[in-house]
């Protein structure tokens, strides 16, 4: 198979293009918010109304937008940025990193947390399963454009990237990536986090099960040219920068079941004067 090298340019208004990749970007901000608003009105005891998740995916999109593209600077193209620091902001030139948006994302949730005055890990407990639908149609518009494609390989589904400049047949390694940090970890923390868990659970388990799923996919995955292969030609920069949120998210997990604290419903007559949400929500119970 070849890829069929599709148009980046979705459709044009006038002078606008519309790009297929911000399409996806905007797919997976309306499933976010879609599934974030039907879960916090299915669950009381998470304590988000429809306008706070509303409010929360706005600050992520923010976070998603700026972590993203200095994530990409810094972690993948840092010999660009010294030769000329205005790299930074050349955003048509494009380029995003999920590790980058990931601290982007971190940051936003502790601003939401500090301006509703919530726990932060309730908050990022609440983002958590609605990243992954981002994710899963990032990379597919990472497969639109053929962009990040995969090893050389002679399996049946093995495709053709004429971007690369070669005629190798390689991983379609983009659709496995949204196979697995987008879907199947979508439907994982979806189920796992159904019922209320020990705070900072859930944004562990995001960490460990994005961190495992994102190294297996380094293994299909080509190097980016300009880094190659790392540390005694085994790891790649992808590897790097996922194995730190392993270890942070499996030391979170520890933590969160050997301290555990559940978020339960804040009533009104438990809110403070201006209506946030106060230490109601701070509330320790063992665990079962």
């Amino acid at each position: 198979m070849v890829h069929p090298q599709f148009d980046p340019i979705a459709f044009s208004l006038g002078p606008l293009s519309i790009h297929w990749y911000g399409i996806m970007y905007l797919l997976g901000f309306l499933a976010g918010q879609y599934l974030g608003i039907w879960r916090a009105g299915r669950d009381a005891w998470r304590n988000f109304s429809a306008d706070e998740v509303k409010d929360l995916l706005f600050y992520i999109v923010v976070g998603i937008i700026i972590g993203g593209r200095f994530g990409y600077v810094f972690f993948y193209h840092m010999d660009l940025f010294l030769q000329n620091p205005l790299y930074l902001f050349k955003i048509n030139e494009g380029g995003m990193s999920f590790h980058g948006g990931f601290l982007g994302v971190a940051g936003a949730g502790i601003l939401f947390a500090r301006k509703t005055h919530t726990a932060i890990f309730s908050v990022g407990d609440f983002v958590a399963p609605l990243v992954a639908p981002g994710i899963l149609f990032g990379r597919f518009g990472n497969f639109l454009n053929g962009e990040l494609w995969g090893r050389p390989t002679d399996v049946p589904w093995a495709m053709i990237f004429p971007q690369a400049g070669d005629a190798l047949a390689r991983h379609p390694s983009q659709l496995y990536q949204m196979a697995g940090e987008g879907l199947l970890l979508l439907v994982f923390l979806w189920w796992w986090s159904a019922k209320p868990r020990p705070r900072m659970a859930v944004s562990a388990m995001f960490m460990i099960g994005y961190g495992l799923l994102r190294t297996a996919a380094e293994f299909f995955r080509q190097p980016d040219a300009h880094i190659g292969y790392l540390m005694g030609g085994y790891l790649t920069q992808g590897m790097l920068l996922s194995l730190p949120m392993i270890v942070l998210g499996a030391a979170m997990m520890v933590f969160a079941y050997r301290h555990p604290v559940f978020d339960t419903l804040v009533t009104p007559d438990k809110k403070s004067a201006g209506g946030k949400k106060n230490t109601a929500r701070k509330t320790r119970v063992k665990a079962k």
